[in-house]
C-alpha cells in the first residue's frame, strides 16, 4: 500500500488558520476530490471538524479520524488513536493507496515515520498568514513532477503549481526550477 499525503501549502508553508482554510482554488479542491475519491482518507480530529458538517464525513471515502480523546466518536468515520493505527486500518481493508490529508501534526508525523511515499503539494503563490503549517522541508530530496498549474483569476485567489513528489529509490532527486 502507498501512503501519501496531500495538502495545499503557501510558499511560507502556511495551510491554514483558524481551523479553515487561507484561500479559495476551485480547481485545486476539485483536485484533492478525484485524487482522493475511492480511498481511505486519515486525519487529525481538529482538521475533521474543519471540514464544513455537511460535507462531513467526506463522500466517496472511507473517512478515519485520528484523535487521543478515547470517547470520540464521529458519525460515518472510523476513529482511531494513532496515525500508526490509521495507516494499519487502510492496509487491513486492501487499500491500494491511503492519504493522509492533515492537519500540520498529523503531516508532520507522517513525514517524520518515513513511511510516505509519495506528497500531493499544490504549491500556492501566496504568504499568508496562517497558525497551521506543512513541513515546507518536508519534499526537499524528493523527486518531484508538475501535474497541473492554475492563475490567479475570479476562481482562484492564487496561481498554484500542484507537484507529484515521490521518495527517491536510488537516493538521488530532480532539481526543481518550477517553484
Amino acid at each position: 500500500m502507498r501512503i501519501s499525503t496531500i495538502a495545499a501549502v503557501a510558499m511560507n508553508g502556511v495551510i491554514g488558520k483558524d481551523n479553515d482554510l487561507v484561500w479559495k482554488l476551485r480547481d485545486d479542491m476539485k483536485f484533492f476530490m478525484d485524487t482522493t475519491k475511492g480511498h481511505v482518507v486519515i486525519t487529525g480530529r481538529r482538521n475533521y471538524e474543519s471540514i464544513p458538517e455537511k460535507y462531513r464525513p467526506l463522500k466517496g471515502r472511507t473517512n478515519v479520524v485520528v484523535t487521543r480523546n478515547r470517547q470520540y466518536q464521529a458519525s460515518g468515520a472510523l476513529v482511531v488513536h494513532s496515525l500508526q493505527d490509521g495507516i494499519d486500518l487502510a492496509r487491513a481493508q486492501g487499500e491500494t493507496e491511503c492519504f493522509i490529508i492533515g492537519g500540520g501534526q498529523i503531516y508532520k508525523e507522517a513525514l517524520a515515520s518515513g513511511q510516505v511515499d509519495h506528497q500531493y503539494i499544490t504549491h500556492v503563490h501566496a504568504h499568508p498568514e496562517g497558525d497551521t503549517h506543512y513541513p515546507v522541508e518536508g519534499w526537499l530530496g524528493w523527486d518531484g513532477m508538475e501535474i497541473g498549474r492554475g492563475s490567479q483569476d475570479e476562481n482562484h485567489e492564487h496561481a498554484y503549481i500542484i507537484m507529484k513528489y515521490s521518495r527517491p529509490k536510488d537516493g538521488k532527486h530532480a532539481h526543481l526550477d518550477a517553484l
